[in-house]
């Protein structure tokens, strides 16, 4: 049963109705608000319940303690899973996942994501994909899959390809993370709100004032230097190219202090998932449920691959930061190879 937020007592997902508001706070702090099956499928039910009550206008969602929003998805549960060859949790806890998400970027009411900290993975499905995100100082958004034998997912097939494609496709092959300018920027934010004004916020959107009114209020210009548009000529002529290949060449060729920090970081990562990244993002679907349809697809048969449980290990398990990748080249892979990935899986599909 989902917990009232005044009932802090190790409840994973809390929530609260005030001021014609829904508020819920992700509450694992411990472990950077990872999203669990159960918090999933918890949020989902509040926000079906909530969407129908003439009572609640809009919702706010935030995460507890001063690190994180929500630092994706629980991986290392799914990892578990995959090392026991339980692969219909596998299946449950993706399916559940995108499934929410797939709700959040059509809910009806104002979904407000008070992003202030640590945003990764999953929990970039459940802020971006709403409709107003409002960043602080905090703020650190990213989509790191690749480094753990996996590929951006919760949406990202769009939310990576709908401005500056090539940008999204570098953030989607390197991971690299975001704070507050260049998420706004990018899209991923619609607004920034110094971490010191939240309360204020919170108090105003409670006595009911206008969206209007309080973004003029309270949101504000990030004070920090943009990195993506000061690196944007570079990024698109690295990663406007028709193949993996061609971006490694690009920046082989290059001596620039960023070339050669993005070749060392596309090497670290998994070859098979760059290689998966790379055709999601340079084909993506026509529309988000699409894209959600096709990541599915991608998650069933990457989680039962080599580098899911290799990276995962590294990264979560053991922290030795070294994966053993398989295959370890980008030239060891074949387009056959990735077709295998987008394969359907029949009766097993995603339906939203």
């Amino acid at each position: 049963m989902i917990q009232e937020m005044n009932n802090n007592s190790g409840k994973e997902l809390l929530h609260r109705v005030h001021g014609g508001i829904g508020w819920i706070k992700f509450n694992r702090p411990e472990v950077l608000n990872a999203l669990s099956l159960k918090m999933t499928m918890d949020l989902a039910a509040l926000l079906t319940q909530w969407e129908t009550d003439p009572s609640i206008d809009m919702i706010v969602i935030e995460g507890a303690g001063t690190k994180a929003f929500c630092a994706g998805g629980d991986v290392r549960a799914v990892y578990e899973a995959q090392k026991a060859g339980d692969f219909e949790a596998c299946d449950l806890f993706f399916r559940e996942e995108y499934t929410l998400n797939a709700h959040i970027h059509s809910y009806s009411k104002p979904y407000i994501s008070l992003i202030n900290g640590i945003t990764m993975g999953g929990g970039m499905g459940v802020s971006v994909n709403g409709s107003h995100r409002i960043v602080t100082e905090h703020a650190l958004l990213a989509m790191p899959e690749t480094g753990i034998g996996f590929f951006p997912d919760v949406g990202a097939t769009i939310f990576l390809t709908r401005a500056y494609q090539s940008v999204g496709l570098y953030l989607g092959l390197t991971g690299t993370p975001l704070k507050a300018k260049d998420a706004l920027w990018f899209g991923f934010a619609t607004h920034y709100v110094p971490s010191q004004k939240l309360p204020f916020l919170k108090a105003d959107l409670e006595r009911g004032m206008k969206f209007g009114s309080i973004f003029a209020n309270h949101a504000q210009e990030p004070p920090e230097t943009g990195f993506l548009e000061a690196h944007y000529e570079a990024i698109e002529r690295h990663f406007n190219r028709t193949s993996l290949k061609e971006i490694f060449e690009s920046l082989e060729a290059d001596p620039s202090p960023f070339a050669k920090n993005t070749l060392n970081i596309l090497l670290s990562k998994s070859p098979l998932s760059l290689a998966v990244t790379f055709r999601q993002l340079n084909h993506p679907p026509l529309t988000f449920n699409e894209g959600l349809k096709q990541e599915f697809r991608l998650s069933q048969h990457l989680v039962k691959g080599h580098d899911f449980r290799e990276g995962v290990r590294a990264v979560l398990v053991d922290k030795d930061r070294l994966p053993h990748w398989n295959p370890s080249k980008i030239e060891d892979i074949s387009w056959e190879d990735i077709d295998h990935f987008f394969a359907p899986l029949g009766e097993r599909e995603l339906v939203l």
